[in-house]
C-alpha cells in the first residue's frame, strides 16, 4: 500500500464528496495503490462503486489524501471502506485519528474491513532466529519477517520511505483500538505463515454474532478460521 504519514498530508478537495454514484453500494478502498479492483473476496468491482484514496499522487487515485484525513469524503456516505495494510504505515498516535475518520464515512449499515501484519506471529519468528528467513514468495519477489515488520527492504533502499512501518498490532490490540475508535462490532482473525496477518471487520452500529460471521465469511480470505469477537 502506498499510504505515507511522516510527510504532509496531500491537500483534500475543497469540498465533501460522496463515493462515485453508479447506483452499486460505496466502497471507499483506502490506500488503494495503482488502479485496479482489490484483491479481496467479495470487493469485485461489479458489484461496488469504488473510489480508490491514496496519498502517492504516482497510484493516481480517485482521491488524493491521507488516510488520517478523510475530509474529502462525506460523513456517512460509504456502505464499506477497505483498509489492506495500510494501518502500519502510521505512527501510533496517529491511528485512532485515522479509524475516527473511517467511522465517521460509513452509513449507518456500513462497515470496516481491515487488514494487517500479525505481530504475534512475526515475533515467533523472531524468537526462532529467523528474522531474515523468508516467509512467502509475494509477486514482487519474498517477504520475511523483517519486512512485515518494519516495511519492505527493496522498496524503502529505492526511496519509498513512505512504506515505512511505524506501528504494529496483534488481534486482541487491534480489535480494542477499534472499539475505542467507535466501532460498535468488531471481530477478526489471526493467521501464523505463510500469511502473518490479522483480518479483522468491524461495523458501524452494533451487529450480532451471525452477522458478523456472515461479512467475515464474505470478505476474510477462503479456508479462514471463525473469527473471535471482541
Amino acid at each position: 500500500m502506498a499510504t505515507k504519514s511522516s510527510s504532509p498530508a496531500p491537500k483534500p478537495a475543497a469540498k465533501a464528496s460522496t463515493p462515485q454514484s453508479t447506483g452499486l453500494p460505496g466502497l471507499l478502498h483506502v490506500g488503494s495503490g495503482p488502479a485496479g479492483a482489490p484483491a479481496v473476496r467479495g470487493f469485485e468491482a461489479k458489484a461496488w462503486s469504488i473510489t480508490r484514496v491514496d496519498a502517492n499522487p504516482d497510484a493516481k487515485p480517485d482521491l488524493l489524501a491521507s488516510q488520517t484525513d478523510l475530509s474529502a469524503v462525506a460523513s456517512g456516505s460509504c456502505q464499506a471502506l477497505l483498509s489492506r495494510h495500510t494501518l502500519q504505515h502510521l505512527y501510533p498516535h496517529e491511528v485512532p485519528k485515522a479509524l475516527t475518520e473511517f467511522v465517521r464515512v460509513l452509513n449507518a449499515t456500513g462497515y470496516a474491513v481491515l487488514s494487517c501484519p500479525n505481530l504475534k506471529s512475526l515475533a515467533e519468528l523472531v524468537a526462532q532466529d529467523k528474522l531474515g528467513q523468508t516467509a512467502y514468495t509475494s509477486p514482487a519477489g519474498a517477504v520475511a519477517a523483517i519486512d512485515l515488520l518494519y516495511g519492505p527492504r527493496r522498496a524503502l533502499a529505492a526511496g519509498q520511505l513512505a512504506l515505512a512501518h511505524h506501528c504494529g498490532f496483534t488481534l486482541k490490540v487491534l480489535l480494542a483500538t477499534l472499539r475505542a475508535a467507535g466501532f460498535a462490532s468488531v471481530a477478526g482473525i489471526e493467521r501464523a505463515g505463510p500469511a502473518h496477518d490479522l483480518w479483522v471487520v468491524a461495523s458501524r452500529s452494533r451487529l450480532d454474532n451471525d452477522a458478523l460471521q456472515a461479512l467475515a465469511s464474505r470478505h476474510f480470505p477462503m479456508r479462514s478460521p471463525a473469527p473471535k469477537a471482541a
